[in-house]
C-alpha cells in the first residue's frame, strides 16, 4: 500500500512540476530556437513600415516622417527622456539628425507582436552612424515601436529608444 501511495505522489509531483513551468526554457534556448512570426501579414506590414519610416529618417523627409507619427505620439529616449509632442520630436530630428546620422537595421532582428483591436509592437536592433565622425564605432541598440492601425494606415504611437 505504501509503495502505491509513494508512486502516486511521485507521479503527481512530476506532473505538477512540469505543468507549472518549473522546466522552463532559458533565454539561451529561446535565442537558439529563434523568433517565429505570430501573424505573417502583420509582420510583413510592420517590416515594410519600418523601412518606409527609416528611409524617410535617413533622407530627412520630414513630411513623410510626420505622416507616419500618430497625433498622440509618446517618444521615450533613455538619454533624452519622454517627449509627448509630435512637433517637438520632428523638430529635434530635423535639428539633430538630418544629414548627421544614418540608421541601419540589424538584419533579421525584428520581432512583431499583433495587439488585438489596436495594432502591433515591433522590437528590434539597429545601429546609428554619426556621419560627422565616420571612424566612430557604432553599437547595436534595442528599439521598441508601438504601431497603431488607423483605418488602413499604420502609425507610430510610441517609441522606446534604448542605447
Amino acid at each position: 500500500m505504501k509503495v502505491s501511495i509513494i508512486k502516486t505522489v511521485t507521479i503527481l509531483l512530476f506532473l505538477l512540476i512540469t505543468s507549472t513551468g518549473y522546466c522552463q526554457e532559458t533565454y539561451k534556448d529561446i535565442l537558439e530556437t529563434g523568433y517565429v512570426a505570430i501573424d505573417k501579414e502583420v509582420y510583413d506590414d510592420i517590416v515594410a513600415m519600418d523601412k518606409e519610416y527609416f528611409d524617410a529618417y535617413n533622407n530627412c523627409d520630414m513630411k513623410k516622417q510626420a505622416s507616419l507619427y500618430s497625433e498622440d505620439l509618446e517618444f521615450f529616449h533613455d538619454k533624452g527622456g519622454l517627449s509627448t509632442s509630435k512637433q517637438e520630436v520632428l523638430s529635434s530630428i530635423e535639428k539633430n539628425i538630418c544629414g548627421k546620422v544614418t540608421r541601419t537595421l540589424i538584419e533579421e532582428s525584428i520581432e512583431v507582436y499583433p495587439i488585438k483591436d489596436y495594432g502591433a509592437i515591433e522590437i528590434g536592433y539597429h545601429k546609428f552612424y554619426n556621419n560627422q565622425e565616420p571612424n566612430a564605432k557604432s553599437r547595436a541598440s534595442k528599439f521598441i515601436m508601438v504601431w497603431k492601425k488607423e483605418g488602413e494606415k499604420w502609425k507610430i504611437s510610441k517609441v522606446i529608444s534604448l542605447h
